[in-house]
């Protein structure tokens, strides 16, 4: 598995929120899989899940010769009466159908534990091969209530109306944008020095274009790949226009658009779809591009936190960045499951963030950067409540100020520090 430094192993050994979540599926579910991108803290989870189990044997597929075992005989490498946990398991797809027929000859729960850097959903060669019979849990970076010590609920307060929320707060803008820029992968925020985190940055960077894409999928260019992830983070929050990304990154739009599944295969980056009502039939169809880690994606532009205070700073698209990012991390906790999406109008009436529950009820989301809030920064969700009726729960613009205020029926402004204070 990963071999964490020695700072990096105190770093680790911090309470992740999906804990309970991997514990409980391993106790109902053949196969259980944490997906997410290189050293967010995949193998330390798995490692706590499992911790007191009896019979347990873990294997990492990062190392060649188990590696080979492996793709020389699949179906012996995965038999075992206890749990197997294979760590990277991307790296051998032929093992899931192997798994497969292991777990068809038994309905035991909690037989494979899995690890992986790519979206296997996205992996056309193993989509389909276990079907009801694995729960893939999602881990990001540390979202800011880990590493505070909290467990958040900001998206559960907001389907229950925010009614009674209030927040007051000493973080600043400048704290904010501090935050943004560092993100939340393990490894950077264990490091004080801005230097020693931008180092990091760049040889996560260079590992994962001559190693980890590669391994998943053909790259003809390292880089043509290296440009088109700068160019991404330059347009992160901001919808994907495929033809203009294209002619920027002077490659065909088949081989970006390779690229950007490629990209979202390894969670760098997050497509966040667009949202319409049903009888709505004006709504722009493009998705969001949203980098997978704010920290990763002030790296790839050259930003840091006294630039963006700078009254030339573009604060906006990083800290809308850093929101996303934050909320995708609650999905995985909250009570309800809700799908995120954005909102954007042929008329040019947009709202940051759409959150859907399962029942159709809606949560609408404005970030921004600017320490003060107008009324007419509540348009977008006005338009969105008066088109969604009882469906919507409430409105929210996410600023920099101090405190929660309320702007009308159901809207609110809110400090973003409400992500994990509320």
């Amino acid at each position: 598995m990963d071999a964490p430094d020695t700072q990096a192993v105190t770093r680790d050994l911090r309470p992740r929120h999906l804990l309970g979540e991997v514990r409980a599926a391993l106790a109902d579910t053949r196969v259980v899989l944490i997906g997410g991108a290189r050293q967010v803290g995949k193998s330390t989870l798995a490692r706590m899940a499992i911790e007191g189990r009896p019979a347990v044997t873990a294997v990492t597929l990062d190392e060649e010769a188990t590696r080979s075992a492996a793709l020389a005989d699949p179906a012996g490498f995965v038999e075992t009466q206890g749990l197997l946990l294979i760590d990277e398991v991307q790296r051998a797809p032929e093992l899931f159908l192997a798994i497969k027929a292991a777990v068809d000859r038994t309905n035991r729960p909690g037989q494979f534990l899995l690890t992986g850097s790519a979206n296997i959903l996205l992996l056309p060669q193993v989509a389909d091969a276990l079907p009801g019979r694995m729960q893939i849990v999602e881990l990001w970076p540390f979202s800011q209530g880990e590493l505070s010590g909290r467990i958040e609920r900001f998206v559960d307060r907001c389907f229950d109306g925010w009614q009674g929320v209030r927040i007051e707060t000493t973080i600043g803008r400048r704290d904010y944008l501090e935050l943004a820029a560092t993100g939340g992968f393990p490894e950077v925020v264990a490091r004080t020095d801005r230097r020693r985190r931008s180092a990091w940055f760049e040889s996560y960077v260079q590992t994962l274009l001559q190693r980890d894409l590669r391994n998943l999928s053909p790259v003809e260019r390292i880089a043509d790949l290296s440009r088109l992830l700068r160019l991404l983070a330059a347009r992160s929050s901001t919808v994907l226009n495929v033809d203009g990304l294209a002619r920027d990154a002077e490659m065909s739009t088949t081989t970006v658009r390779r690229y950007l599944t490629l990209l979202q295969a390894a969670y760098m980056i997050l497509l966040v779809p667009a949202w319409s009502n049903n009888r709505t039939t004006r709504a722009i169809h493009a998705p969001k591009v949203v980098m997978g880690d704010s920290g990763l994606c002030a790296h790839l532009v050259g930003a840091d936190a006294d630039g963006l205070a700078s009254p030339l700073g573009d604060a906006g698209p990083l800290l809308e960045t850093f929101v996303v990012t934050e909320i995708c991390k609650q999905l995985g906790w909250c009570v309800d499951r809700p799908r995120m999406f954005h909102y954007r109008t042929r008329d040019g009436v947009e709202v940051d963030i759409v959150l859907e529950a399962p029942d159709g009820r809606l949560v609408g989301i404005e970030v921004k950067a600017a320490a003060t809030v107008r009324s007419a920064d509540f348009a977008g969700l006005r338009h969105l409540a008066e088109r969604t009726g009882d469906r919507f729960q409430c409105g929210l613009v996410l600023y920099t100020g101090r405190q929660s205020l309320p702007f009308g029926p159901k809207l609110w402004c809110t400090p973003v520090s409400a992500l994990w204070e509320a």
